[in-house]
């Protein structure tokens, strides 16, 4: 009388796609050697060896290996990473995390069992306003002992 049943529930089925909520994965036993670049949030469960270059988020999984560069605005590591990375938020080292290199970051989390041996320079605000905190955590075992050796300047935080 009022319109079929039909055409409501195909109007409330109706989707919008979007690209902000889409994950790229590399997944386990994949390697790629070479140049990734991605506008979207980027698991990696496999080994790139190169520079990874993404607008969104890294995720590096507990089975993932990245070595060379990763250029991205967040990024969480559970796996191993070795090389120069730079972002532009937060870096999350979970417990699984295996980090050697170079970090520039705004904000940073190292949770205990990490490994996390770096040289890591820390710009609050961005570069924008000239202000720049440096400091450096070694560890040869994992991030628990980075807290009495740590002097830290800005957003960092090593998580117990």
């Amino acid at each position: 009388m009022f319109g079929s049943s039909k055409e409501t529930e195909d109007s409330k089925k109706a989707t919008v796609t979007s690209t902000s909520g889409t994950l790229n994965a590399l997944v386990k036993g994949t390697v790629i050697e070479g140049t990734v670049r991605c506008d979207n949030d980027l698991r990696v469960d496999g080994t790139i060896k190169g520079k990874l270059s993404c607008q969104s988020k890294v995720i590096i999984g507990p089975t993932g290996v990245v070595e060379g560069e990763i250029r991205c605005q967040n990024a969480v590591i559970e796996g191993r990473f070795k090389g120069n990375m730079y972002v532009t938020e937060l870096l999350n080292v979970r417990e699984t995390a295996e980090v050697e290199g170079e970090i520039t970051t705004n904000k940073l989390i190292v949770q205990s069992g990490s490994k996390f041996n770096v040289a890591c320079k820390m710009e609050v605000g961005g570069t924008s306003n000239g202000t720049v905190k440096h400091f450096e955590l070694k560890s040869a075992n994992d991030a628990s002992s980075t807290t009495t050796k740590a002097v830290a300047t800005g957003a960092a935080q090593v998580r117990n």
